[in-house]
């Protein structure tokens, strides 16, 4: 494939998105690393992203923090765009494309690959894991215990943050908001 007046040579290093296989990223990511080494190009590569979040869950009794990939099947890449580094890419296998209109990457602007990679908060700042909750607003529940073990109620909001669910419950034919661990409720 050609790469029809794609280089503009400004010679900066800029980040791009690339399109790959889903689940693959971390592998193709290697495969890419491993290719630049291969061919002696690493004065035009920076950085090869997956951006990630971390997601706390219980499961069996046991809480386990985990990564959740926040772009399935996109790697932020920051690098010199030019005919040798472009060929690399589109010639490693999983890489679909470079996003962009009509197959002419554009550089990502800097304030949305700050937000994108969650850099825009101050570093210092310890990010708290946000807890996998299989809920949200509107499902049906059952409290497995507490208080209010077995009432069957709806789901009004989910904070991930602090692993907290506030469900609608009907008590004496009235709605009342209850809040309870995520894993006090099971989906009905």
């Amino acid at each position: 494939m050609n790469a029809p007046d794609l280089i503009e040579g400004d010679g900066q290093l800029r980040w791009y998105v690339l399109k790959v296989q889903s689940n693959r990223e971390r592998t193709i990511r290697d495969s890419i690393q491993r290719r630049v080494r291969q061919e002696g190009l690493q004065h035009y590569f920076a950085e090869i992203i997956i951006p990630t979040e971390k997601v706390a869950e219980t499961r069996g009794g046991k809480r386990r923090v985990s990564e959740r990939k926040l772009y399935p099947g996109y790697i932020m890449i920051k690098m010199i765009l030019n005919d040798e580094s472009w060929y690399l890419i589109r010639e490693t296998a999983g890489v679909g494309d470079f996003t962009g209109a009509a197959g002419k990457p554009h550089p990502m602007k800097d304030d949305e690959i700050q937000r994108m990679l969650g850099l825009e908060t101050a570093k210092e700042e310890v990010v708290q894991p946000k807890v996998k909750i299989d809920f949200a607003p509107g499902d049906r529940v059952k409290i497995k215990e507490g208080s209010f073990e077995s009432f069957e109620g709806t789901v009004d909001t989910v904070d991930e943050v602090s692993g907290r669910v506030n469900v609608l419950v009907e008590i004496f034919g009235r709605s009342t908001p209850v809040e309870l661990g995520y894993w006090q409720v099971e989906a009905v």
